[in-house]
């Protein structure tokens, strides 16, 4: 792991973004943020915002020129930057559709592209979601599941349908261009600097939580999820892409341990006040008449562990009592 690599991560003032920056440059790398702060922000880079190995520009990877730019000059690639949150799907379909799959085009063809011998060297992570299993009402889903997505009436499901074409491009270009891609994924995905502002219910739920209000429950409550650190997930993804196996292959990124969204609830009025309440809330009344959920998530971690070594440091209890730490002390970001 000595080895000093020059990396592009586009999104990397978001969430997920920026604990896998602070990652890359504790290692070493030289590392170059992209990202149009529209989900994420540049505070969420502060604790390394003045690091010598750090270039943050604030642009587009719908930007055909820039993109062509940067992977001109990176020896790996990891995509994060994507329209993402039940909200944001619900209220802005277009944009969410167009941010998800136009820059993974340019990104692909960018990289195809490159002169020189050391192109098929650029390896590519991108990260994909939960959300292209759509409905399959398998208990645990395996990478190699079918794609049980809704009517295209239901905007609900643009979102995972637009995941699986980066998917299916990605894949393409590894099948006829052997240009070396790993994908990602994710299922619920928690940590410091995450926001419930785009529908994470977690978040949301620490932050009514705290500042006394009732927990919003949706529908019934009864919807299972899994969730974890986002500091586990960025110690598998880091794994992933220096593992020659995994490239050309599709790993659920997560926990598998399941918990239902109201049990959720009751844990995070636990962490911080018994006395605070649960108000239940329709999917109508949160989004729109046409919303569908999905009930149960849960992923099959098997291909994940046979390729690389995957324990998780958090479990559900200790990721609530972080979360409810860093809100009670008002310093996002640990």
């Amino acid at each position: 792991m000595g080895e000093q690599r020059r990396v592009l991560v586009t999104g990397g003032a978001g969430f997920i973004g920026s604990h896998l920056t602070e990652k890359l440059l504790a290692r070493g790398d030289h590392v170059t943020v992209v990202d149009d702060e529209s989900t994420g922000s540049a505070a969420n880079l502060a604790r390394v915002r003045h690091h010598p190995q750090l270039a943050y520009l604030r642009g587009s990877v719908a930007d055909a020129d820039l993109v062509r730019q940067l992977v001109a000059q990176v020896d790996q690639v990891y995509h994060l930057a994507a329209a993402v949150g039940v909200g944001l799907i619900a209220s802005h379909p277009i944009e969410s559709i167009e941010r998800n799959i136009y820059p993974v085009e340019l990104i692909l063809a960018a990289l195809h592209r490159r002169e020189g011998p050391s192109r098929q060297a650029v390896r590519l992570f991108l990260a994909s979601t939960s959300e292209v299993y759509g409905k399959n009402p398998r208990p645990t889903w395996h990478e190699d599941d079918d794609l049980v997505l809704g009517p295209t009436t239901r905007l609900r499901w643009s979102y995972g349908a637009a995941k699986a074409i980066d998917e299916f491009l990605a894949l393409a270009y590894w099948r006829q261009h052997r240009l070396p891609v790993v994908i990602g994924r994710f299922f619920n995905v928690v940590g410091p600097r995450q926001t419930g502002t785009y529908g994470m219910v977690l978040p949301r739920m620490v932050s009514s939580a705290l500042a006394g209000e009732p927990l919003v429950v949706h529908d019934d409550g009864q919807q299972v999820r899994c969730f974890a650190h986002v500091a586990d997930v960025i110690r598998a993804v880091l794994a992933l892409m220096d593992e020659p196996r995994a490239v050309g292959r599709v790993f659920n990124i997560g926990s598998d341990q399941p918990v239902s969204i109201l049990a959720l609830a009751q844990r995070v009025i636990a962490a911080v006040d018994p006395r605070l309440e649960i108000a239940f809330q329709s999917y109508a009344q949160a989004y729109d008449e046409d919303f569908e959920d999905i009930r149960r998530r849960v992923p099959d971690l098997s291909r994940l562990r046979a390729t690389i070594e995957d324990r998780p440091h958090y479990d559900l209890d200790a990721i609530i009592a972080e979360l409810v730490a860093e809100g009670r002390s008002g310093c996002p970001g640990r």
